[in-house]
This record gives C-alpha cells, structure tokens and sequence, in this order.
C-alpha cells in the first residue's frame, strides 16, 4: 500500500486574506515613478503614497499608525500590559527599478493580517505587535542599502548624510524635502531591551523551495556581502592609429575582470556579480580610456567572503599589471552574515508543520533583508515563501494566493507559539 502524502492545507480565512493582499500587491504596483514599470523609491512622491495607503489597511486593521524619522511606517497593537515588550514583524515597501510587485510589499501584507487576526482571535499579546514597512531596503536612489532599517537599529551613519543621487539631490536635501529632520534621525531607533524578537516573510529569490515542492521555507542565515566600484584607467586613443603592443584599454581589462570575478566565485562556491559598466569617452573609434563596474560580492560566512576577495582583489592587479592599465576598487558596502535565532527558527517551522508540511526545507539566504539590520539589536528569523523559477527584481516576480494563505497560517502560528513561551517564561519568573 503506497503511502498517502499530506498536502499542505490553508485555513478558509487565510484563503481569503491572501486574495486580498495579492489584490493589494497589485494595487501597490500602480505607485510608480514609471507608468507601465514598478519603481519606488526612498524619499520619492512614490513613497509617500506607498505609506498613505498601506497605513489606511493598517488602521482599517486596527493598528495605531505613525511615520518614524527616517520615513519608515508602523503600525501597533498593544500588549496586555502597559510596558509589555515588542515583538516586530515586517518588511519594505521601496522597489529596485522595473521591480517585480511581490518583494518585501508581500510581507508587509502578510504582517498587517496576521496582527489583525490573532487580535481578533487573542486580544492584546503578552507582547506588543508593530509592524514595520521599511522605507528603504533596496538603496535603488542613494547606492546604499538598508537605510530605513539601519536607523530602526539605530546604526545611523552620519556620513550618509552626503550621499547623492542621480541627479545630485543630497540624502539630506532629500529628508528635508520630504518633511523629515535630519537631526532626529535618532529617534527613529528602537530600545533593543524592549524587543521579543523580529520576523519578517518575503518570498524566495531563488529556486530551491520550488525545486523541492514546497510552498515555505525557514531561514538559517542571510548572506554576508561586500560592494565595490571599480575604476579601470587606462589611455584614450586614436582606434584606427594605435597598434595593439601600444594599447592600454581599459574596457577590455574590466571584462577581463568582470570574468575573473565569476571564474573564481564559481571555483569558490561563491556569489560574484558585476552589475553596472561605464565606459569613457565612449566613442567607437577610441580607444577606452575609463572603465568603471561594480561588484557584488556574497557568501554565507564572512570569513569565505573575505577570503574569495582577495584572490579576486590579486586577480584584477594581475590583469592591470599585464594591460598596463590602473584596476582600482574601493569599497562602497560591507554587511557581516546575519544568522537567525534558533528559537525563532524554531517557530516559523512549528509554523509551517501545522500547515501539513512535515519537514520544511530550510534555506540560506543569498539576498540581503531588512531582517539583518535588525539582527544587530534583537533576535531575528525570515519565512521564505516559494517563487516559480526564483526570479526576483524583474517583472515576472510571482508568488501564488495559495502560497501566501500557507504562509499567513504558518506566521500567525509562529507568533501564537512565542507567545506561549513568553507567557510560560513569565510564570516561571514568577
């Protein structure tokens, strides 16, 4: 007799709930800079109305709203007690440029309902529930990531401060201009003493749920990364005049690197990409005298990272020495791995179990989250819900109601269960 296989199974109010946030996901999607493409970000007239409408679902939710002073929303359900501790759930509501509509808007969604629900079906927690939609995840406008939750965390660095975008607008400028104060970026901080945990559900941007046919997974760590511009310089010259022994061309030795970077990331088991060239003059009977590229680098431990940069850091200076061409990087972003809490952990798959899973895959996550901000302050986990073909910041990003009705009936177990050991803590203090 052939085994009978349980197929994981959501609640009719988590079905419903999840029609509603994909209808809202797609609602989200019309606040763009970009009529026909997804983008939003920081500090924008796009922000604004992302905050506007997502605080009306949380107050229609029953959740006290306000703006923190890096431009981030929350929204609150208070505990049983007056001084009860905060447990937070979230995501971002900001965007890459041409984004999918599922990225960090989806758990925010998820966070607004599943507070909603156990209110509903509790009443006040022995911890307090806020839900945070950050407003600046993906560091699309300035270059640097995690700025809404850096200054959550409290790791506000005032050298951000002169970062400019695009069209030379300074952050700071950019603060006023949205009707915040840059000297109160402080108060934007959470106190970490007053902090049961922070969870945050975001859909896989890649395809190892999928491959193993489950709809959810628990997070063991969020990778470690660092960033780097390149400067190639090389000499412009004359295409038609210069022979070859006498070029210093600066495109072909950042290609050249480009390829050394995945040659030995492949090797290593690492993440290495170059995203962005620029090439000056830029003229197709010139020879290329200035090439400038990013890398991104990841891996799952900081020590792997490390090491792997340096054999690409020798690869480059081995390539300049050879083409005669000056390969420089600097370094722009640096974030240590975050691992997560095993007793969150720990909850978010006694999550998913109850929904008939009975052995969640667990992921490490090759994209950065919010989660690792504030993994500096308090205890952190991440619920991955499945993402057909792992295709993320583009527009065929999906995530299915069936999948994020699975995944509000797991997080809202989760928190029940966390409550329960609050409450069981308390009365062993008692």
């Amino acid at each position: 007799m052939s085994a009978v296989v349980q197929v994981p199974l959501a609640s009719d109010r988590a079905r419903a709930a999840a029609d509603t946030i994909v209808a809202r996901c797609d609602e989200l999607a019309d606040v763009t800079e970009t009529p026909g493409r997804i983008t939003r970000v920081y500090l924008s007239p796009e922000h604004a109305r992302a905050n506007e409408t997502v605080g009306a679902w949380m107050r229609d939710a029953g959740l006290r709203t306000w703006q923190d002073a890096a431009g981030n929303l929350h929204g609150c359900a208070a505990g049983a007690t007056p001084d009860a501790p905060v447990l937070l759930l979230g995501s971002h509501l900001d965007t890459v440029v041409d984004a999918g509509r599922y990225d960090g808007v989806v758990g925010v969604l998820m966070a607004v309902e599943v507070v909603a629900r156990l209110v509903q079906d509790h009443g006040a927690l022995p911890f307090a529930l806020e839900v945070i939609a950050f407003s600046d995840e993906e560091g699309t406008r300035f270059g640097k990531a995690l700025l809404g939750s850096s200054a959550v965390a409290g790791v506000w660095d005032e050298s951000w401060w002169d970062l400019q975008d695009t069209h030379g607008t300074t952050l700071r400028s950019a603060f006023e201009s949205f009707g915040l104060d840059p000297g109160r970026i402080a108060e934007a901080a959470v106190a970490p003493a007053s902090l049961v945990g922070y969870l945050e559900a975001h859909i896989e941007q890649g395809p190892y749920l999928e491959q193993a046919d489950q709809a959810l997974g628990v997070v063991t760590s969020i990778a470690s990364a660092r960033r780097f511009t390149v400067q190639a310089v090389g000499e412009a010259r004359h295409a038609g005049g210069t022979p070859y022994d006498r070029r210093h061309d600066a495109l072909l030795a950042a290609a050249e690197a480009a390829l050394a970077v995945e040659r030995i990331c492949r090797a290593e088991q690492h993440i290495g990409t170059v995203g962005t060239m620029t090439v000056e003059p830029g003229a197709v009977n010139v020879v290329p005298g200035l090439a400038t590229f990013a890398v991104d680098l990841r891996g799952q431990f900081d020590e792997g990272r490390d090491r792997v940069w340096d054999a690409v850091a020798d690869a480059f200076r081995e390539i300049g020495e050879r083409r005669g061409v000056d390969v420089t990087p600097t370094e722009v972003h640096r974030a240590p791995a975050v691992f997560c809490a095993p007793r969150l952990m720990h909850a978010v798959r006694a999550g998913i179990v109850a929904t008939g899973e009975p052995a969640p895959l667990e992921l490490f996550s090759r994209a950065g989250h919010d989660a690792m901000s504030l993994g500096l302050v308090t205890d952190v986990a991440m619920l991955f819900l499945r993402n057909p073909d792992g295709i993320s910041h583009h527009p065929d990003e999906f995530v299915s109601a069936a999948d994020v009705a699975l995944g509000l009936d797991a997080l809202a177990t989760a928190v029940e269960r966390l409550a329960d050991e609050h409450l069981l803590a308390d009365g062993a203090d008692a």
